[in-house]
Formats: C-alpha cells, structure tokens, sequence
C-alpha cells in the first residue's frame, strides 16, 4: 500500500469500514442541509470515529507517530444537491486563527472555518482520505485522479489538462466501507452522479506534523461544531 501511494498518489486502504464504523458515518449525514454539495465540520469531531481511529494507527508508517484528522469535509451528492468539479489540486489547509507566516498565504475563509495555502512541501507530507458510505460505481461520480501528478509540485492552472492528457486518468470505484488514500496534492476531478443516486463520502486530510511560527491546526484548540 505504501509504495503504491508513493508511486502513483493513491491506494485503496487494505481494510474497510464494518457495520459498525458504517453506522457511525452515517450519524454524521443526519439533517443534510438541502441542497448543500458540502459541509465543512470539526476534525476533532471525525477523530473520535472507530474507523478513523484505526485508520490513523495504520497511517503511523505513511505519515509518522501523531497522525490525526486536521480537516473534514462531508459530500453527499444526490438529486437537488448534485455537482461536477474540474481537475484541480487542494491547496490549502484549515488552521485555528490567522496568523502571519512565512510561506503561507493566501488566506481565505471556508464555511466559517480559516484556511491558508501552505508551502507545497507540507501538503506532500500529507495523506488526504476518502471513507464511503455508498456504493460507488462508474455513474455514481468515482474520484478521477491523475496518477503520479502528486509528484509535480504546485500546478499552474494553465498547465493541468496537459497534465491530464499526459499522465492519464484513473476511476477509483468503491463499496460501501471502501477507504481511498490520496497524496494530498494528487490533481483530481469527479462528474455528477446519475440522477436517483447518492454518493456520501467523509473526506479527511491527515497530517503528524505541527505547524511553525505559532500556526495551530484547528483541532489544536478547543473543539467546534
């Protein structure tokens, strides 16, 4: 699994989530807004997870000792709340409070919830989850990635569909309780999903890292809703 990651940026975790982790999962979905193709909510609240927890253990070996959720976005693609996202690469992280950093910036704020653009260095460190309540076949809008473009720093916007046409594409299918690792800045894209489907998936970024000159990851202070 590990050299595949490193390899191509991605990987289907070896294990999955049973009934149980599923039904945890599930409870995060309760009350979906109409209409909202996301939400963003506390990685402290994903942390406490059974599958999450066991899934930080087993990242120790890709990430290092410390390895935890620092951001954690529900998607549930459905009829009234459906989308397709263009290649792109994710380019920021979430943090507890603006603060003034070499390197980091732009700065910008997310659902209530601030977000900066580190250097490319950390986001490579990084490994970022997808954990999938529903099935998801080729017309239940896979994640496309383009393999090995993790490798290639920070993309210029102009340059990405070269890239693409390039290095190709690949679908990552899913069960339900399937789990996906990515290399955070892999570039990747996905397209609407059939109409009468739904598509949840709990997206997490992890890091063991702690941030320099007084930056704190948000789940380094007090928990929020």
């Amino acid at each position: 699994m590990i050299a595949e990651l490193d390899a191509r940026g991605y990987a289907l975790w070896p294990s999955r989530l049973d009934r149980g982790e599923l039904a945890e999962l599930a409870r995060l979905f309760g009350d979906w807004p109409e209409g909202r193709p996301g939400q963003r909510i506390d990685p402290a609240r994903v942390a406490r997870l059974g599958g999450v927890r066991r899934l930080c253990a087993a990242m120790v070996p890709v990430i290092g000792q410390g390895a935890r959720p620092v951001r954690a976005i529900l998607f549930d693609k459905q009829d009234g709340g459906n989308w397709a996202l263009g290649w792109h690469q994710d380019r920021t992280i979430e943090v507890l409070e603006r603060r003034e950093v070499a390197g980091f910036g732009p700065w910008t704020v997310k659902q209530g919830r601030v977000h900066v653009a580190p250097p490319v260095s950390l986001l490579e460190r990084m490994v970022t989850v997808r954990l999938h309540l529903d099935p998801v076949d080729a017309d239940n809008a896979p994640l496309l990635v383009a393999p090995g473009s993790h490798r290639l720093g920070l993309i210029a916007e102009d340059a990405i569909s070269g890239v693409v046409d390039r290095l190709g594409d690949d679908a990552c299918l899913a069960g339900a309780g399937s789990v996906w690792l990515y290399r955070t800045p892999i570039l990747h894209a996905s397209a609407r999903s059939a109409p009468g489907r739904r598509r949840r998936v709990l997206q997490i970024d992890l890091s063991a890292e702690s941030l320099p000159g007084g930056l704190s990851w948000s789940t380094d202070g007090e928990g929020r809703a």
